[in-house]
């Protein structure tokens, strides 16, 4: 990793302004076993979070990790343009084209971030289903009501609740705080995550847009700080254990 550094005594971490909106990928690596590229320590993370797991008879699947600015800019421009699925806060599919510039803004970031400023630009964050719960050969599909009770994740999800925040993950969106919808499926290495929501800025998602063909762009551009505020630091608070990451740093001793 050439651009970003780790504090050893601290753990903070810091990523380079190309790594915090996805121009670069200096800060991440794939991870086969994981099937997603995703920052080292996130992946040390998670493979020791599921090794945990599958005493317990879950098998944490990560379904997402590193996604890079050109991918959520073709997410980004394809909902724009009505040629990917479009949905409202209740997953009901919606016309992007009967919709105004704002109106097709606003619903694209209920479930999609601004290229720039996606959290899974970071190495930091990825979604997860539990593989041993998924019927063979149903689709993924990422349904906050799979997550709830009765839901074919509803014991994941108990069991992320009880120790994902000893391995440094926690859910950034775990409620509806007027911006991103819940997502139970999505989580965040704090470690990662939280110098590097602390490190962006509007400014610095203005520069990495400059130069993009985004649909919308007019939309975008003319409330971009109020966008940022919305829907990128309205987020859950990493708990303290999280940041600590205690399993992390005895995984880490023991190997």
């Amino acid at each position: 990793m050439t651009e970003s550094s780790a504090n050893p005594v601290s753990g903070a971490i810091a990523l380079s302004p190309l790594e915090l909106t996805g121009r670069a990928r200096t800060h991440v690596q794939q991870v086969d076993e994981l099937g997603c590229a995703l920052h080292p320590q996130a992946a040390s993370a998670l493979l020791a979070m599921r090794t945990a797991a599958q005493r317990d008879g879950i098998a944490l699947q990560a379904v997402s990790g590193f996604r890079d600015f050109e991918r959520q800019l073709t997410i980004w421009n394809g909902k724009y343009s009505g040629a990917r699925a479009l949905l409202d806060a209740q997953n009901k599919p919606l016309e992007a084209l009967t919709l105004n510039e704002h109106e097709r803004v606003a619903a694209i970031l209920v479930w999609s971030a601004l290229p720039g400023a996606s959290r899974h630009h970071w190495g930091s964050d990825f979604d997860l289903i539990d593989r041993n719960a998924l019927e063979q050969g149903a689709p993924i599909e990422l349904l906050s009501t799979d997550y709830g009770p009765g839901g074919r994740y509803a014991k994941l999800s108990g069991w992320l609740s009880s120790h994902a925040r000893h391995y440094g993950f926690f859910l950034p969106y775990d409620r509806d705080r007027g911006g991103v919808q819940p997502e139970p499926w999505h989580l965040s290495f704090a470690p990662v995550a939280a110098p590097a929501l602390r490190a962006m800025s509007a400014e610095l998602l203005e520069e990495a847009l400059a130069g993009a063909e985004l649909q919308g762009r007019k939309a975008v551009m003319a409330v971009l700080p109020q966008l940022y505020d919305r829907y990128v630091t309205a987020i859950a608070t990493p708990p303290a254990a999280a940041l600590a990451a205690r399993e992390l740093s005895r995984a880490t001793r023991l190997a």
